[in-house]
Protein backbone atom coordinates (compact mmCIF):
# COMPACT_ATOMS: atom_id res chain seq x y z
CA UNK A 1 0.00 0.00 0.00
CA UNK A 2 1.46 3.33 -0.96
CA UNK A 3 1.44 6.38 1.29
CA UNK A 4 -1.14 7.99 -1.01
CA UNK A 5 -3.69 5.35 -0.01
CA UNK A 6 -2.99 5.36 3.72
CA UNK A 7 -5.46 7.09 5.98
CA UNK A 8 -4.41 9.51 8.69
CA UNK A 9 -4.23 7.96 12.12
CA UNK A 10 -4.21 10.15 15.21
CA UNK A 11 -1.65 9.95 18.01
CA UNK A 12 -4.53 9.00 20.33
CA UNK A 13 -5.41 6.05 18.07
CA UNK A 14 -1.76 4.98 17.95
CA UNK A 15 -1.58 5.17 21.74
CA UNK A 16 -4.69 2.98 22.06
CA UNK A 17 -3.14 0.43 19.68
CA UNK A 18 0.10 0.43 21.66
CA UNK A 19 -1.65 -0.08 24.99
CA UNK A 20 -3.72 -2.95 23.58
CA UNK A 21 -0.75 -4.65 21.89
CA UNK A 22 -0.12 -8.30 22.60
CA UNK A 23 2.94 -8.94 24.74
CA UNK A 24 4.64 -11.25 22.23
CA UNK A 25 5.05 -11.73 18.52
CA UNK A 26 3.57 -14.63 16.62
CA UNK A 27 5.44 -16.73 14.04
CA UNK A 28 4.05 -14.57 11.22
CA UNK A 29 5.39 -11.23 12.47
CA UNK A 30 8.52 -12.48 14.25
CA UNK A 31 10.80 -11.47 11.30
CA UNK A 32 9.77 -7.84 11.88
CA UNK A 33 9.98 -7.87 15.66
CA UNK A 34 12.47 -5.54 17.28
CA UNK A 35 12.10 -3.34 20.34
CA UNK A 36 14.27 -0.69 18.60
CA UNK A 37 14.41 0.54 15.02
CA UNK A 38 15.87 -2.04 12.66
CA UNK A 39 16.28 -2.04 8.90
CA UNK A 40 13.33 -3.70 7.26
CA UNK A 41 14.23 -7.36 6.66
CA UNK A 42 15.03 -7.69 2.96
CA UNK A 43 13.90 -11.30 2.79
CA UNK A 44 10.64 -10.87 4.71
CA UNK A 45 7.30 -10.69 2.95
CA UNK A 46 4.88 -7.90 3.80
CA UNK A 47 1.99 -10.37 3.56
CA UNK A 48 1.90 -10.79 7.35
CA UNK A 49 1.41 -7.05 7.93
CA UNK A 50 -1.50 -4.78 7.14
CA UNK A 51 -1.34 -0.98 7.00
CA UNK A 52 -3.48 0.89 9.53
CA UNK A 53 -2.57 4.49 8.76
CA UNK A 54 0.04 7.21 8.90
CA UNK A 55 0.71 9.99 11.37
CA UNK A 56 1.79 12.26 8.51
CA UNK A 57 0.72 12.25 4.87
CA UNK A 58 2.31 14.04 1.90
CA UNK A 59 0.73 17.44 1.52
CA UNK A 60 0.38 17.93 5.27
CA UNK A 61 2.27 20.72 6.98
CA UNK A 62 5.82 19.55 7.61
CA UNK A 63 6.12 18.01 11.08
CA UNK A 64 8.83 19.12 13.45
CA UNK A 65 12.37 17.81 13.09
CA UNK A 66 12.80 18.16 16.85
CA UNK A 67 13.83 14.91 18.48
CA UNK A 68 12.77 13.45 21.80
CA UNK A 69 15.19 14.19 24.66
CA UNK A 70 16.99 10.93 25.35
CA UNK A 71 18.61 9.48 28.44
CA UNK A 72 22.44 9.41 28.45
CA UNK A 73 23.84 6.60 26.31
CA UNK A 74 20.61 6.10 24.32
CA UNK A 75 20.28 7.07 20.67
CA UNK A 76 17.16 7.43 18.49
CA UNK A 77 17.45 3.92 17.09
CA UNK A 78 18.10 1.94 20.27
CA UNK A 79 15.57 -0.36 21.98
CA UNK A 80 15.63 1.90 25.06
CA UNK A 81 14.64 5.00 23.07
CA UNK A 82 11.26 6.37 24.13
CA UNK A 83 8.52 6.75 21.53
CA UNK A 84 7.22 10.30 21.33
CA UNK A 85 4.62 10.59 18.58
CA UNK A 86 5.09 14.37 18.47
CA UNK A 87 8.79 14.15 17.60
CA UNK A 88 10.98 12.91 14.76
CA UNK A 89 11.04 10.15 13.52
CA UNK A 90 7.73 9.03 15.02
CA UNK A 91 5.73 11.99 13.71
CA UNK A 92 6.37 10.71 10.15
CA UNK A 93 5.61 7.03 10.79
CA UNK A 94 3.23 4.64 9.20
CA UNK A 95 1.45 2.23 11.53
CA UNK A 96 1.08 -1.40 10.49
CA UNK A 97 -0.15 -4.46 12.37
CA UNK A 98 0.27 -8.20 12.11
CA UNK A 99 -2.72 -9.74 10.33
CA UNK A 100 -2.60 -12.72 12.71
CA UNK A 101 -1.92 -11.40 16.22
CA UNK A 102 -2.55 -7.62 15.78
CA UNK A 103 0.88 -6.60 17.13
CA UNK A 104 1.36 -3.01 15.89
CA UNK A 105 4.54 -1.77 14.26
CA UNK A 106 5.90 1.63 13.35
CA UNK A 107 7.50 2.03 9.93
CA UNK A 108 9.81 4.90 9.01
CA UNK A 109 12.08 5.48 6.05
CA UNK A 110 15.44 7.08 6.81
CA UNK A 111 16.84 9.00 3.86
CA UNK A 112 20.61 9.42 3.96
CA UNK A 113 22.91 11.06 1.45
CA UNK A 114 23.31 7.92 -0.65
CA UNK A 115 20.84 5.46 0.78
CA UNK A 116 17.23 4.80 1.68
CA UNK A 117 16.72 2.66 4.78
CA UNK A 118 13.18 1.49 5.54
CA UNK A 119 12.99 0.75 9.27
CA UNK A 120 10.49 -0.99 11.52
CA UNK A 121 9.92 -1.03 15.29
CA UNK A 122 7.43 -2.82 17.52
CA UNK A 123 4.89 -0.49 19.10
CA UNK A 124 4.37 -1.13 22.79
CA UNK A 125 2.72 1.21 25.27
CA UNK A 126 5.55 0.97 27.80
CA UNK A 127 7.82 3.00 25.49
CA UNK A 128 5.36 5.84 24.84
CA UNK A 129 6.14 9.24 26.33
CA UNK A 130 4.51 12.66 26.17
Amino acid sequence: MSTETLRRISPADVTRLALAAPAHTCPHCRPFASPGWESFPATASLDALQPLGALWLPGDEEPTLEETPLPPGVDDWSPEAPISLAHRPYNRCEVWACRYCALPFLRYTEYGGYYIDPRIRELHGDRLVG
